[in-house]
């Protein structure tokens, strides 16, 4: 790949990062603000009989209310997330566009979540699982926990796949 058409590749996957980012943020906020109109703290509504309410609660910290207090460094965090994604998606065309676009929507949650703590000191969640006792938690926390963990799928399979072309090219040049 020429280095111009390689700089085209990754200034596409920079713009689709930024969209991907952007509908993961617009759909947290919207939902987040919807949950805030429509609920109020302390008095759960049933979404799914006997598996989740919606429940609007605010919390300071993160998953599980860890780290309270910290969230200077959460909104760091995602700040970092959303630097280290977008030089990802611009300087590795070579890179599944997956697992760019799914590092977009980490990126898109962290920022949610950053712009409640930013703007409000706390973090809106509001979907409450009554199947098991599990933590309250909000759009921005599904893309990112599901995130991650598909991310660390796609970037093991990707790392296995040049491992195994590096090897073939090895095995090709012991042959001539």
């Amino acid at each position: 790949m020429s280095a111009r058409s390689a700089g085209r590749a990754g200034a596409r996957r920079l713009a689709l990062f930024g969209l991907v980012l952007a509908a993961v943020v617009a759909l947290d906020q919207l939902s987040k603000a919807a949950a805030r109109a429509a609920l109020t703290p302390g008095e759960p509504v049933t979404l799914i009989p006997g598996v989740m309410d919606l429940t609007l609660v605010y919390n300071t910290g993160a998953a599980f209310s860890l780290g309270e207090g910290a969230g200077p460094v959460f909104v760091a965090i995602a700040a970092a997330v959303v630097a280290f994604g977008a030089w990802f998606a611009w300087r590795h065309p070579e890179a599944p566009l997956s697992l760019a676009l799914t590092i977009a929507a980490v990126a898109g949650g962290g920022v949610g979540n950053a712009i409640d703590r930013v703007a409000a000191g706390a973090v809106t969640d509001f979907f409450d699982t009554t199947l098991f006792d599990f933590a309250v938690f909000n759009v921005a926390d599904i893309f990112v926990t599901c995130g991650v963990l598909l991310a660390v799928v796609l970037w093991w399979r990707w790392d296995s796949r040049l491992e195994r072309e590096r090897a073939a090219e090895g095995d090709g040049r012991r042959a001539s």
